[in-house]
């Protein structure tokens, strides 16, 4: 089986489906990963083949073209509403029918038998149809777009589909791979095929500290993403760390890009701060986690069952944190002031590591999450949903 692989160009929003391309392979099939750089990049790390299609993306550029100095998007913007979630989907919208004609050049070139794509990466859909190929649609983990943003997503891209031959318009996926434990998921969506989610955080080598003795009795990760960082949220992870300073027998690692390590040159004795680092690598020693929601983040806490404190910044990452907070293993700070505050912060990580029932509700969704299918046991499912395919074309 020959397997294509699709995702709108911000690395994380690719990382999800890196494990089932993983089970794709390790079952024998073929699979190439299409897309800009951005993408093609991450998948480069995961030892996976790919074509690239497109210049790169500069994700970044987007949401800083008009954020004032200082200023971080929480800070300029504020929670999302429900009109701006609604609308999240145009930019891919855009990206779709501008790169389908592209994707389709290369896809009739190598045939595939099945294409997989992300949640945002509509191109695929047309394709599929266009094609006769059958279409799976995979989740990040909580999602809270597929739903506010389906109908401009369906009649944005009406006509790209119609003059592609596709009558009805867009078609709606085959099949829906859902990473996320029920409890956790956004209600109403349309159901999904379980699976289980791995956490895939990038490849390197195992850090040395991962073996030495805790230097106090607990251990938090705190991890806010590169994009957080950048778009001026140095202060906030600051914050963080003195809020961590507050608290005697508490110990942190602190995930950064390198290039922002001289700004924090002066941390307490009981901070390590550390290159971008694979969460799954470590994140097992620590007692909980601050992070900003992203569905990477959140994905990687919830299957290793780390209580979380979830400073959400923009978009998605609002209701992330609210279905984390209404499981129980998450508190969430929506407001830029109390995540700034370092007294605040200090009190919701003692909550996270002395609460007993915080590590219990975290335990559960991890057992939840260990109970949904594999990668590779969901690949059997796929492969009769290609050989169905094929045996329809042939009749």
């Amino acid at each position: 089986m020959r397997v294509l692989m699709l995702s709108t160009p911000f690395p994380t929003h690719f990382t999800p489906l890196v494990p089932l391309a993983w089970a794709l392979r390790g079952a024998g099939h073929d699979l190439v990963v299409a897309g800009q750089p951005d993408v093609t990049d991450a998948a480069h790390a995961a030892g996976l083949a790919t074509v690239v299609i497109g210049d790169r993306f500069h994700a970044s550029d987007i949401f800083s073209r008009k954020l004032p100095a200082g200023k971080r998007p929480l800070e300029l913007m504020g929670p999302p509403t429900p009109e701006l979630l609604a609308s999240t989907s145009r930019m891919w919208e855009i990206h779709a029918r501008y790169l389908v004609p592209r994707y389709l050049e290369f896809a009739r070139d190598w045939r595939p038998d099945l294409i997989v794509t992300e949640q945002m990466e509509f191109a695929g859909r047309m394709m599929g149809g266009v094609l006769g190929v059958p279409v799976v649609t995979h989740r990040w983990f909580i999602d809270p777009l597929s739903g506010p943003t389906a109908g401009s997503v369906r009649a944005f891209l009406h006509g790209a589909s119609t003059r592609l031959g596709l009558e009805d318009g867009l078609p709606d996926p085959d099949l829906v791979l859902d990473p996320c434990p029920p409890k956790l998921q956004v209600p109403d969506l349309p159901e999904g095929v379980p699976i289980r989610p791995v956490p895939s955080n990038g490849s390197g080598p195992l850090p040395d500290w991962v073996h030495r003795p805790r230097a106090a009795e607990h251990r938090v990760c705190v991890s806010l993403g590169n994009q957080t960082i950048a778009l001026n949220g140095m202060p906030l992870l600051k914050n963080i760390i003195a809020g961590i300073a507050r608290l005697p027998g508490v110990e942190a690692i602190v995930t950064a890009a390198t290039e922002f390590h001289p700004e924090l040159a002066e941390v307490p004795s009981r901070v390590r701060v550390v290159p971008p680092t694979p969460l799954n690598q470590f994140l097992r020693t620590c007692d909980a986690i601050v992070h900003h929601g992203g569905a990477g983040s959140s994905l990687t806490a919830t299957a290793m069952g780390v209580p979380q404190l979830v400073l959400p910044q923009m978009v998605d990452q609002f209701p992330n944190a609210q279905r984390l907070a209404d499981s129980g293993a998450a508190i969430a700070v929506e407001s830029a002031a109390l995540q700034d505050d370092p007294d605040v912060v200090a009190g919701h990580l003692t909550e996270l590591l002395t609460e007993p029932a915080r590590a219990a509700s975290a335990a559960e969704l991890k057992a939840a999450a260990d109970e949904m299918p594999s990668p590779a046991q969901v690949v059997p499912r796929l492969e009769a949903l290609a050989a169905t395919a094929r045996h329809e074309e042939e009749r």
